[in-house]
């Protein structure tokens, strides 16, 4: 049952590397481009996501208890996952697939995610996580907060979701003439034609719904995640205990799996060497990125894809805090620079 989690993250590394579907990327396009269709692209996923895990909750296929909020930890672990993400060029879930694709960048920021995520979870910052988390709110609901039913909160998640959706379609869109298709048919839709982020939204959403139930059967009650398995890896290979090997170690094993085939078979796999600027930062970025994952409870996936779409403040709170993180960052990686580079090609001409 545990290698169920290989198939899943192999689903999973596949879509997202066919699809491109980077939420560093979104965040940033937000604000600096003012294109928000990767943030609607998540929202279309959290939004399938919650029906199809709630529906399984109301079934009685499993139980879920949002528990307590550790709101202090989860602010500042998520701001500075925030910030990570940008220096490292890829959040935890796109760190993973883009290793598959030969970027060296990568495997760098995993080496410092993975470091971090352990020493938080049974290392030397295991106190100063478990005191920083002691810090919480009775409940962690949002329907208890309010006093609704799940059902309603999502029905309203819906509702915004599509009209975004129905205006963002409706919008006139400039075709962009490509190279001459090398494939035709089912190879060229998987391989080589682009995805929309929608659809691939949409593929993402159904794979986070799968998950629950295949982890849930292997005794582990969660879906998707990518920061305790990541550690786990590093865990096990520094102690030797079969303990950590669990559903969602292969999860991230798959994801890695399923974006290596996804790139060969699309030719876009290469070797990519960085250079010493990129490899500090994809470091410094894996560094900050294990460090607010662990303290936050969850990274973009954990918290922003299935803790929002479980209905919890820990994850709608933890995605404004990335979002926030990734905005800070980008303005002094991209557009402080830009601003000085200006100034002084207006001073010399002066």
């Amino acid at each position: 049952m545990i290698l169920t989690g290989l198939l899943c993250g192999g689903l999973l590394g596949f879509v997202m590397q066919r699809g491109r579907f980077c939420l560093t990327g979104g965040f940033r396009d937000m604000y600096l481009a003012k294109d928000n269709r990767m943030f609607y692209a998540l929202l279309i996923a959290i939004a399938i996501q919650s029906v199809g895990v709630y529906t399984l909750i109301s079934l009685g296929v499993f139980e879920f208890s949002a528990g307590s909020l550790p709101i202090v930890a989860v602010i500042i672990g998520s701001f500075i996952f925030g910030i990570g993400i940008i220096f490292a060029g890829g959040c935890a879930t796109g760190t993973w697939y883009r290793a598959g694709e030969g970027l060296i960048g990568s495997w760098i920021a995993l080496a410092g995610y993975m470091l971090v995520a352990a020493m938080m979870k049974s290392g030397v910052l295991l106190p100063f996580d478990t005191a920083v988390k002691e810090i919480q709110v009775e409940s962690n609901s949002i329907a208890v907060t309010l006093g609704l039913n799940n059902w309603i909160l999502i029905a309203v998640l819906v509702a915004v979701v599509g009209f975004i959706v129905f205006r963002t379609l409706r919008k006139p869109t400039v075709k962009i003439p490509g190279l001459k298709p090398k494939k035709t048919g089912l190879a060229h839709i998987l391989f080589e034609k682009r995805w929309h982020p929608f659809v691939t939204a949409i593929l993402i959403g159904l794979i986070a719904i799968l998950a629950w139930p295949l982890s849930v059967a292997t005794g582990r009650i969660a879906g998707l995640g990518i920061t305790t398995p990541s550690a786990n890896i590093l865990q096990y290979l520094v102690t030797g205990e079969l303990s950590f090997i669990n559903w969602g170690v292969f999860l991230v094993l798959g994801i890695f799996l399923g974006s290596l085939f996804a790139a060969k078979m699309s030719g876009e796999f290469r070797f990519r060497l960085p250079d010493l600027k990129t490899t500090i930062n994809s470091f410094s970025g894996g560094l900050m990125m294990g460090f607010g994952a662990g303290l936050a409870g969850g990274c973009s996936i954990g918290n922003g894809l299935v803790m929002t779409a479980m209905m919890t403040w820990q994850g709608w709170i933890s995605l404004g805090f990335m979002m926030l993180g990734t905005w800070t960052a980008s303005y002094f990686v991209f557009v402080r620079p830009r601003k000085k580079t200006s100034q002084t090609a207006q001073a010399a001409t002066a």
